[in-house]
């Protein structure tokens, strides 16, 4: 082969790679554009979310060594009085689910096709 067609080879496939190469970078750019407008939306979005809620008012810390024990001891005895009813409440569905157990009938079939 002559010379000449080594070098229109070599030239077509630099050429095609370079073709090749501004194409992946011409689709990587209009991809990494269509990214930021997404971002640009969602960003809009969240944006809009944040305006249609207020800031939730927070009750201003107060320690305890300042409040009166009275209130703080009514506090106290009203979280004990919710946690035993809560005690109760699990008790008895514990003992009606125990009762349910117990009245299982014994002649269950274990044979699908029976």
């Amino acid at each position: 082969m002559p010379w000449w067609s080594w070098a229109l080879i070599w030239s077509g496939l630099i050429l095609g790679l370079l073709g090749t190469l501004a194409w992946f970078g011409f689709s990587l750019f209009k991809k990494l554009m269509a990214t930021v407008d997404a971002l640009r939306d969602l960003g809009d979005q969240v944006a809009a979310l944040g305006r249609d809620q207020a800031p939730p008012e927070q009750a201003q810390f107060r320690p305890g060594i300042f409040q009166n024990r009275e209130d703080l001891q009514l506090a106290v005895e009203l979280l004990r009085d919710e946690r035993q009813h809560r005690r109760q409440a699990r008790r008895d569905s514990l003992i009606a689910r125990g009762k349910l157990l117990q009245h299982v009938p014994l002649n269950r079939r274990t044979d699908p096709d029976a």
